[in-house]
């Protein structure tokens, strides 16, 4: 199947950036290189663009598309270890960064990713299947208690409990194996009268799954800690989120290295030292504009926050 996504905020991304033809730019999560090429298409030949992926999928696809760039480094890995892989080839400061949180719409549409609460698949949903963990690990082996707090705290879904102890009694009889198998079980586990007409029951729980499965969440604050820290003095960070709990960590963590001092307020001079690393660009998110919405429903939930390295 080809890797196909349609990049959201491509346009608001680019001007967030801020791009300047001899810079050094990181794209944390690469995908079809919908935003790399846009961003590559601007620098010269001195500028740099690297890519980052953790889908192998995802690495072939942006390396055939970008063949015609030679100032690019497209390397595997999560963009947690954004320190590990800016030192290893030796780039000390770059001048942007982007991430783009969401699921590709190839990741989403093809079957065998297990991704989708639409579509028969093995339970999977690895992002990079060089990966252990599994969906099928965690619905099948994690116990009722550690599902319940992951529907609760990364699904917010209210009949956590529920869906876990469902899980808990049909996987006593033979493990779970597939997708629509587990669709089944949260659709039956959630009471008819409070189901939602257009949102489809499972979404929760596959959102919570998804989430363990790649910690998405924990790997965000040590994200952003060292792509600030590696940016020049006015680079950017650009971050695209397309749920509440990653746009609440993105917003807490930039309004924290904006703010500086952490000392109570009633101390009469700063002690801790703290000056502000960033300034907010954003105040609110960038959202999807109604143009992009009928072309795109899929940037519904996109919101798209900006710092500047000072």
């Amino acid at each position: 199947m080809e890797f196909k996504h349609t990049s959201v905020l491509l346009e608001e991304c680019i001007e967030a950036l801020d791009i300047k033809e001899n810079g050094i730019y990181v794209d944390c999560t690469m995908g079809g290189a919908g935003h790399s090429k846009e961003i590559i298409k601007l620098l010269s030949k001195e500028g740099k663009l690297i890519g980052i992926d953790q889908d192998m999928d995802a690495i072939k696809t942006a390396t055939e598309r970008l063949s015609e760039f030679d100032n690019k480094i497209i390397v595997h890995d999560n963009f947690y270890n954004i320190d590990y892989i800016l030192e290893k080839i030796e780039i000390p400061k770059i001048d942007g960064v982007l991430m783009d949180l969401g699921v590709s719409s190839y990741q989403l549409d093809t079957s065998e990713r297990g991704f989708s609460y639409m579509r028969e698949a093995k339970l999977d949903m690895r992002m990079d299947r060089e990966c252990e963990l599994s969906a099928y690990e965690v619905v099948n082996e994690y116990s009722e208690e550690e599902l319940t707090k992951i529907f609760y705290e990364y699904g917010e879904e209210r009949f956590a409990k529920r869906i876990a102890r469902r899980i808990g009694e049909k996987r006593s009889e033979k493990p779970i194996e597939t997708t629509m198998e587990l669709v089944e079980i949260v659709e039956a586990a959630i009471p008819d009268r409070t189901k939602v007409k257009g949102s489809h029951p499972a979404k929760r729980t596959f959102q919570a799954i998804r989430i363990e499965v790649n910690s998405e969440l924990r790997i965000l604050n040590k994200a952003i800690e060292d792509s600030v820290a590696r940016l020049n003095k006015g680079g950017r960070l650009a971050i695209i989120t397309f749920h509440s709990l990653e746009d609440r960590i993105v917003k807490h963590k930039f309004k924290e290295l904006a703010t500086g001092c952490t000392c109570p307020r009633d101390f009469p001079i700063c002690v801790c030292g703290n000056e502000p690393k960033v300034k907010l660009v954003t105040r609110k998110p960038i959202l999807a504009t109604e143009l992009e919405l009928e072309h795109n429903t899929r940037s519904r939930s996109a919101k798209l926050r900006v710092v500047e390295k000072v």
